[in-house]
């Protein structure tokens, strides 16, 4: 087991490009994963990386073994899931991802229920805005908003997701109400955008009675938080775009209002990424059908 314990240290160190990255991720001490790399260098009488204080690279010996150190690993998980869909009791760790606010407000809520029925299957869950990778990152599978870029992975659709442009009473009572998208573009309005690394400009996609136009916006917040945007627009800094279960509540307080009803953004799809091979595991699969049929549920009208 210490052998297996080295390997999928030396995998997550590889992948992750940094020794510390792949401790944490694994929930061990930076000094136990360089012990795990130094007694698999040993074992194979090869160096696997090229460390330095400020920098770590895989040596070439590491680039042939990586490889071969991933299907290793394939292997087993593919055989401990054929146990489980003999023995039907699916067990391990499920690493998940999702958007702040899905994760938030739609997946979060379901994974004590979910740990109810399937008390063996441990959930890890990482929330983020961003684009994630989901092999680099070590994930099983991810929930994302909009349509992905990455051809190579398998996708479930979930729903379409209406979203709205809303702002808070004083915002308008401050900065007027816009009445058509092209009031939108031209920096009379504060528009409170979404920004990650690698973000394109933003554009809204809009319904007007001219069809559909991506309407140019700009503004003087950004966040690669979408929670910390909603804060924002509740404080009375400027106007969101935003799925409608992300700000339900804050529409029937009144602290937010709907603006530009009749020119609405083009709803969003809400989906599931995951790898073949991951569906072929149990636990991933019972996860998938889970939170489909619950998250449908949670958003019909």
């Amino acid at each position: 087991m210490a052998y297996l314990d080295n390997i999928q240290t030396f995998v997550r160190v590889y992948e992750l490009g940094s020794m510390s990255a792949a401790a944490r991720d694994q929930r061990i001490s930076a000094a136990v994963a360089s012990a795990r790399i130094s007694q698999l260098e040993e074992h194979l009488s090869v160096r696997l990386f090229q460390r330095t204080t400020r920098t770590l690279s895989p040596t070439e010996q590491g680039k042939l073994f990586y490889p071969g150190a991933c299907k290793i690993l394939e292997t087993i998980e593919e055989a401990e899931a054929e146990i489980n869909n003999v023995t039907l009791t699916p067990r391990g760790h499920l690493h998940v991802a999702a958007p702040l606010g899905v994760g938030r407000r739609l997946i979060a809520p379901l994974i004590p229920e979910f740990k109810a029925q399937f008390p063996l299957i441990d959930i890890r869950m990482r929330l983020s805005d961003r684009t994630l990778d989901l092999a680099a990152e070590g994930l099983d599978l991810a929930f994302f908003l909009g349509i992905p870029k990455d051809s190579t992975l398998r996708m479930r659709k979930i729903a379409e997701c209406s979203r709205l442009l809303c702002a808070s009473p004083q915002y308008l009572k401050n900065h007027g109400t816009p009445e058509t998208a092209a009031s939108l573009n031209g920096g009379v309005h504060n528009c409170l955008n979404l920004r990650f690394p690698g973000a394109p400009e933003f554009r809204w996609p809009l319904q007007t009675i001219d069809g559909l136009k991506r309407v140019a916006v700009t503004g003087s917040l950004e966040s690669d938080d979408g929670d910390v945007l909603t804060g924002w627009a509740l404080d009375g800094h400027g106007i969101i775009l935003k799925p409608m279960f992300e700000v339900a509540d804050h529409l029937k307080s009144g602290a937010l209002v709907p603006v530009l009803e009749q020119e609405p953004p083009m709803p969003i799809q809400m989906a599931c990424l995951y790898s073949h091979r991951r569906l072929q595991d149990p636990k991933t699969r019972l996860f998938i059908e889970f939170m489909v049929e619950r998250i449908r549920k949670s958003l019909e009208p």
